[in-house]
């Protein structure tokens, strides 16, 4: 399964501005891309105005990464505002090429930016095929609690979607490692670049990582750009046999 990751100059908190930028950048994947992975609330930046920003389910952000889904032939995945009823959520949604979806609410908001205050937390992982992989989405923040992750052989590849400061960029590249290690899978960590509309910037750098800690392919530092690597599910499989660590993995219950 071929992957590309889009590393954004998100526009703050400009929807349509953020639609055109990416379509340039997805414009130019090869056709043989079966997964687009996009950043944390990549059609606005990391805003905590969802009163402003919030989207229903399958409104304008939704249609556009349907669009894409079709017109490519793709999954997309990425995350973004969304309302349900009378809570917010900063919710990872994946569109498949026949518009099925998946979608996964962060579950660790980061109180030091107050997203606690704003949104409400989810309480499932998630978990899903495509093509051949079994796939989990994580956002951001949720990248520092590895037991919210931990793989008891439920996916082969782990996305993280985020908004990482440049000011912890060492520990954004030490925690996409480890988790690719403990949970011996494939990790893919999408971030974006620039200043948001709270002076934050952001380095970049996503990044590929094979299961044993090696990278695939990584993002410029601070500069857009398109990162892409071929998984192979069978190399996966024979190195989970080889060296089965997941079977030697403690059991645990994680409370909602």
């Amino acid at each position: 399964m071929k992957i590309a990751i889009i590393q954004p100059d998100t526009i703050w908190e400009s929807k349509n501005e953020n639609f055109s930028r990416l379509d340039k950048q997805i414009g130019s994947l090869d056709n043989d891309t079966d997964l687009i992975i996009l950043p944390e609330m990549f059609n606005t930046g990391f805003s905590m105005n969802p009163t402003k920003l919030a989207e229903s389910p399958h409104s304008e952000t939704f249609e556009w990464m349907s669009g894409i889904a079709a017109s490519r032939q793709a999954g997309i995945g990425g995350s973004y505002i969304l309302r349900i009823r009378n809570n917010f959520y900063n919710r990872w949604v994946f569109v498949a090429p026949n518009i099925s979806t998946r979608t996964y609410d962060k579950r660790h908001l980061f109180s030091l930016t107050g997203e606690n205050m704003h949104f409400t937390a989810g309480k499932k992982p998630l978990v899903f095929k495509f093509h051949e992989f079994r796939i989990s989405a994580t956002i951001c923040y949720d990248l520092r609690f590895p037991v919210w992750s931990r793989n008891i052989n439920k996916y082969d590849l782990l996305i993280n979607s985020a908004n990482w400061p440049d000011a912890r960029r060492d520990v954004w590249i030490t925690l996409l490692k480890a988790r690719a290690i403990e949970n011996q899978c494939y990790v893919a960590g999408a971030n974006r670049v620039g200043t948001d509309g709270n002076g934050y910037s952001y380095s970049g750098e996503s990044v590929i990582i094979d299961p044993k800690g090696r990278i695939l392919a990584s993002g410029s530092r601070k500069e857009e750009c398109i990162i892409s690597a071929v998984l192979n599910i069978s190399e996966l499989s024979d190195f989970r046999k080889k060296f089965p660590v997941l079977r030697d993995a403690d059991k645990f219950r994680i409370d909602p």
